[in-house]
């Protein structure tokens, strides 16, 4: 089976040395190149490809936003995106957008190869340490939506009693807890929301509860 390849580099050099590594290939075949992401959006719906492989930057745009484009268009399609630059920006986005893949410019001619091949069939290329950061940005991503979601149900519940005035004496008569083991507590939550002072926690009770009755009123 013939792997069909759209290329995508505003790099003419790039392009044509790429092209003439895959094309050098019995079971791989390059069946459209575009400078720009208007022209490859344009072009690639057209010639239907197996694989595009997309510069990540590019004069009037980025392959990110083709990926996204394109694959809303055509689902089946592996994006492998092709950078000079190891940005764990573009790569989280390049992964939202539905890459199977993101490799540096200067990976090997075979190792190219490989890669076209791996997402043709199917599969992910995406190494372990990239896979690490974009799970990494994830975690902040939904900490900064939500700045309770990183602790547990016994915090969160000892977080509201201290947002109420209760002294940690208090707070363990509340929940049948030792003092000793509710400033455990007290020390792990202010530690995740990276605060010092009681009256900080207070305070971020106090914001929650005001944004919560102003999204039900709304």
């Amino acid at each position: 089976m013939t792997i069909r390849v759209f290329l995508l580099d505003d790099h003419e050099v790039v392009r044509r040395g790429v092209a003439a590594l895959l094309e050098s290939e019995s079971d791989i075949e390059i069946v459209g190149e575009a400078a720009t992401a208007a022209h490859a959006i344009a072009r690639i719906p057209a010639v239907r490809p197996d694989v595009a492989v997309l510069d990540v930057r590019l004069p009037d745009g980025d392959g990110v936003s083709v990926c996204r484009e394109i694959r809303s268009r055509l689902p089946g399609l592996a994006c492998l995106m092709l950078t000079s630059f190891s940005d764990e920006e573009a790569l989280f986005d390049a992964v939202m957008a539905g890459a199977a893949g993101y490799v540096l410019k200067q990976i090997h001619g075979s190792d190219l190869v490989a890669a076209v091949r791996t997402v043709a069939s199917g599969q992910s290329l995406l190494d372990p340490h990239s896979t690490a950061q974009m799970l990494h940005r994830l975690r902040e991503r939904q900490t900064r939506k939500d700045p309770l979601s990183t602790l547990s149900d016994q915090e969160r519940q000892i977080l509201e009693l201290i947002g109420e005035g209760l002294t940690n004496r208090q707070i363990g008569e509340r929940l049948f807890l030792a003092e000793k083991t509710v400033k455990n507590y007290v020390s792990n939550l202010f530690t995740k929301l990276d605060m010092r002072r009681r009256t900080q926690a207070a305070a971020f009770v106090a914001q929650l509860k005001a944004a919560g009755d102003r999204s039900r009123d709304e």
